[in-house]
């Protein structure tokens, strides 16, 4: 049997929660959650080519490290 591996600081209850989180949230909910995220002045979403992301990934990190 194969062992799931989860990235550092989940484990599978935690997993479960987020699941459940988002399968029990209302359609209003998820709009409100999704239209929050939008506004934030501390995040931002991009789109950018699929062969960045391991390069993009790996800059986070470090600035999260440092």
């Amino acid at each position: 049997m194969k062992q799931s591996k989860f990235p550092p600081g989940w484990d599978e209850e935690r997993v479960r929660r987020v699941l459940e989180y988002y399968e029990n949230q209302t359609d209003e909910e998820a709009v409100a959650e999704d239209e929050a995220a939008f506004e934030s002045t501390t995040q931002t979403l991009m789109e950018v080519p699929v062969e960045l992301v391991p390069e993009i990934r790996e800059l986070i990190a470090r600035r999260r490290a440092g």
